[in-house]
């Protein structure tokens, strides 16, 4: 079977991957220069590291069985713990829930919240189950049963991490189903000894020489063709048509089943012609704007951040950097790589939803508003030997309340169309591991046979 994937960033090579594997002939096609998409490296200080996505969650295999099956090494984080940047200081940060608290005298003792905030938190004991009739979003829950600090403080900057979003618009059955599920049945606290705090797998893992090794590892076993913009996608007798190229030079390109592997915006583009009612769905999923700024330092110049593996910060505080990640305490491989060079490398992030207008500042701004919040935060004032700036449009879906229904939608639409599929990290999790799982699932259901029933 002819296939054509559309998009070559991690969902699109995945599913190409695997159709390739099957034996089909399959080629991708991938508008922009580079193949990997959010999974990137680069050079900053003559060091090759990640400036995309620089780990995946190892409690969920699919991310770390495929580097295994492609032949890569894979690394776990350091213990240095992450710290929040919030009411004037670096504290620790609670055991959590993504930031719901699990242990009340963690929570004290950090200070992230005032006395009043741990007292209504400590009130959560006596509310009764939370049972929705329709999906509500992460903050509105929490607002309900601790109170609006613990969203303000905690849940926001850690979902500020994973979506770029605003945990009072994130979908709470779509971003963290288990809480939900525990305040359906009472006491969020009073069930945080069935989380287990000591687990025989680590909760992340990465690849020695960065996640960008994954999918250049899936490039190199596919037919991946750059540069190639898809402008259109139309049913014919035979299976489908896809228009490729620029405007003034446009061809026919002919495939019998075809997965379209791109966000949710160019998605809805290209499916309007063969299944309108996903378009129409696809193009209410909004997005997030992001930028990674790394920064490589003088081994010399930099004392005293080992301890740590970064920071958060919550929006209340005002700053313009919404974490730090210090790439040399959290990985092995960072560190040793950047020792060959005398380096330390470490990186800040921007952007949250809405916050679109970060892209259209220079790149000096962005280090220099680094630099800034960095000297605040750990008195890091040395100059940097290198820095690089990676912009990433519209880079996160943003899940809202009611995300699962829509995706559901999509997928009933896309399904009424015979060898069409869509996957990607608007559906099913933003992590690598679910957008991995996504692709698979693609794979199998554009080339699955039509159904004979009636």
């Amino acid at each position: 079977m002819r296939v054509v994937v559309v998009g070559a960033g991690l969902a699109g090579l995945t599913s190409a991957h695997a159709l390739t594997g099957e034996g089909h002939e399959v080629t991708a096609l991938e508008a922009s220069p580079a193949a990997g998409g959010k999974l990137r490296r680069a050079e900053v200080g003559g060091v090759l590291v990640d400036v995309g996505a620089e780990a995946m969650l190892n409690r969920r295999p699919e991310g770390v069985a495929l580097a295994r099956e492609l032949g890569l090494t894979v690394e776990h984080p350091t213990v240095a713990s992450s710290r929040i940047w919030t009411r004037g200081a670096l504290r620790p940060l609670p055991r959590s829930l993504m930031g719901v608290p699990l242990d009340l005298e963690q929570l004290r003792s950090s200070g992230v919240l005032s006395e009043g905030g741990v007292q209504r938190v400590e009130a959560e004991r006596d509310l009764p189950p939370t049972d929705p009739d329709e999906d509500v979003s992460v903050g509105d829950l929490v607002d309900a049963r601790f109170g609006p600090e613990v969203t303000d403080r905690l849940v926001e900057p850690l979902l500020g991490g994973v979506y770029a979003g605003r945990a009072r618009a994130i979908s709470a059955r779509a971003a963290v189903p288990q809480l939900l599920t525990m305040a359906g049945r009472g006491s969020v606290l009073a069930q945080a000894g069935e989380i287990a705090t000591t687990y025989d797998l680590p909760v992340f893992a990465g690849l020695p020489g960065g996640m960008g090794l994954l999918t250049d590892a899936l490039a190199a076993r596919i037919d991946v063709r750059l540069g190639e913009t898809v402008r259109e996608l139309v049913r014919t007798a035979a299976g489908f048509a896809l228009t490729v190229g620029p405007t003034t030079e446009p061809r026919r390109v002919d495939a019998d089943a075809v997965v379209v592997a791109t966000p949710a915006a160019p998605t809805a583009r290209l499916l309007e012609r063969v299944a309108p009612a996903a378009a129409t769905e696809l193009a209410a999923i909004e997005s997030a704007s992001v930028v990674v700024v790394t920064f490589a330092f003088r081994a010399a110049d930099v004392s005293g951040l080992d301890d740590s593996s970064g920071f958060l910060v919550p929006p209340v505080e005002g700053r313009a950097i919404k974490a730090s990640t210090f790439s040399f305490a959290k990985w092995g491989w960072v560190r040793e790589a950047g020792a060959a060079e005398g380096l330390v490398h470490l990186r800040t992030s921007f952007g949250r939803h809405g916050e679109a207008e970060v892209l259209q500042r220079p790149d000096a701004d962005l280090v220099a508003l680094s630099l800034a919040d960095l000297a605040d935060a750990v008195g890091l004032t040395a100059r940097p030997v290198d820095t690089h700036v990676q912009r990433w449009g519209g880079g996160l879906p943003q899940y809202a309340v009611g995300h699962l229904d829509r995706v559901a939608r999509i997928r009933a639409a896309v399904a009424a169309v015979p060898g069409l599929a869509v996957c990607g990290a608007a559906y099913d999790g933003v992590g690598v591991p679910a957008v991995i799982a996504s692709a698979r699932a693609a794979a199998a259901s554009a080339t699955r046979p039509p159904s004979t029933d009636h």
